[in-house]
């Protein structure tokens, strides 16, 4: 006969007693870890997994297919969408997810209505404006436009809403839904490859259209998931001057997009620009080897962002810095452990994915692997950073990386070439976590030994 801890007989223990039950031992200065919480990042890591998988998968697909100079245009094209995401995370995501897993979490409906409608519209405006480009060039300089810009343009605002989509799950601590949406997308775009390919018209326009067709099925597939219901009120109606508060969050994510990229896709550029197409292939093929590193990161920041701002909207600070340690932690572990993959099986593994087609640049692939280790650790000061609506030290910390971009960057590119991007990006990643570091140490660390107890 079971007994509750009361000792009444026929009793099933709680859910919680349960979870505490499988709770592991408190390490002094971290918080406890409970079995649910792994379940958690187990999920979150399949999200990331399955929807970077796709993205990996059509990248994979054409540079197996594709000439080296075709596939760098695409790495060009791609690299817009990347901007993109950029300024849509600036714009919608990182605010809704700071102030929805804070100071607004008793009204997530309504504020998730609000930001689905700006979503659309912010869709429909950078449709607009990448069609209208696209048509320009193609009536003044048509060998500027690659095949793939047209691609995008048809297909950003799907994309875009695919983030918005996960999301939202986070928020409502349902990883398990933003998997699900994951897998649905993944199948799809495999489908969607299969038989572009079958039909002979799978190029760098047909799979943003494939891409696009991937969330559209995630996002039809799980709307009933989504809380659309009845509110009581709209949500400005409660918070008339939301779009001031949210400004003054974003427009320091705004400036954070723009050079953020400098820290990164830049290099891209700055390769097409010093050397070749050709060139630009061989470095997206050197980083999507070393990519799933990012993705951790991200999987794991879905999990512990909404953690981190809800301990910071209840001036939790103690807390906050205890969470803040597991993800340095974590993080630390998982770069460790995949440079000392990438330095054991780099080389062949380069060979697998491309078929030998890019056996030229796999040397640089165990160059690469250390930039995520170097960069690891600024990411988690990063979200504790956001969390703590401080965007404007996490701006001035990429900022430091784009100077770097420039000062040191294009120099190593014209002198070493793709081999040079690499040492710059490792020279920007160092400059990031430095800057990284300053301010998480002034905005974060000094501040816990004047707040009460968590």
């Amino acid at each position: 006969m079971k007994v509750d801890r009361t000792g009444n007989p026929g009793a099933i223990p709680r859910r919680d007693e349960i979870s505490q039950r499988w709770a592991f031992p408190r390490v002094a200065g971290f918080p406890r870890l409970r079995l649910g919480q792994f379940r958690q990042v187990g999920f979150s890591l399949a999200d990331q997994a399955l929807s970077v998988g796709g993205m990996f998968l059509v990248n994979l697909v054409l540079a197996r297919i594709q000439s080296k100079e075709e596939y760098g245009m695409f790495a060009l094209s791609y690299s817009v969408l990347v901007f993109l995401m950029g300024l849509h995370n600036a714009a919608i995501l990182e605010p809704f997810t700071v102030y929805g897993s804070g100071r607004y979490r008793s009204r997530l409906a309504e504020y998730f209505q609000l930001m689905f409608w700006s979503n659309a519209a912010l869709g429909l405006v950078a449709t607009t404006l990448l069609l209208a480009v696209c048509l320009s060039l193609s009536g003044i300089a048509p060998q500027l436009l690659p095949r793939g810009s047209a691609g995008l343009g048809l297909t950003v605002s799907v994309l875009l809403s695919g983030t918005l989509l996960r999301r939202i799950f986070y928020l409502q601590r349902q990883a398990a839904l933003a998997a699900v949406a994951s897998g649905i997308f993944f199948v799809t775009v495999a489908v969607g490859l299969w038989l572009t390919a079958r039909a002979h018209v799978l190029d760098s326009f047909s799979v943003f259209l494939v891409l696009a067709a991937g969330w559209l099925a995630a996002g039809l597939s799980l709307a009933g998931q989504l809380p659309f219901g009845k509110t009581r009120q709209s949500f400005l109606a409660g918070e008339p001057d939301y779009w001031r508060e949210h400004w003054k969050y974003a427009r320091w994510v705004l400036l954070t997009a723009f050079v953020f990229q400098l820290t990164t896709q830049g290099y891209y550029w700055l390769v097409a620009g010093f050397l070749s197409a050709k060139d630009v292939a061989e470095l997206k093929a050197i980083t999507l080897v070393v990519a799933p590193a990012d993705q951790i990161f991200i999987a794991l920041n879905y999990l512990v962002l909404p953690r981190l701002c809800a301990h910071y909207a209840a001036q939790r600070m103690k807390s906050l810095l205890s969470a803040w340690k597991w993800y340095a932690l974590a993080i630390t572990a998982a770069t460790l452990a995949f440079f000392l993959f990438i330095r054991a099986f780099g080389k062949p593994l380069t060979h697998l994915l491309y078929g030998g087609r890019y056996d030229d640049a796999a040397p640089l692939v165990n160059l690469m692997v250390l930039v995520p280790v170097v960069m690891g650790v600024g990411h988690t000061m990063n979200a504790a950073l956001k969390a703590a609506e401080s965007p404007r030290l996490v701006f001035w910390a990429y900022a430091a990386s784009g100077a770097v971009t420039f000062v040191a960057g294009a120099p190593l590119v014209a002198r070493f070439g793709v081999r040079g991007a690499v040492y710059g990006m490792l020279l920007s990643g160092a400059s990031y976590t430095a800057a990284m570091t300053v301010g998480f140490i002034t905005r974060i660390w000094r501040s816990v030994p004047a707040t009460a107890p968590s």
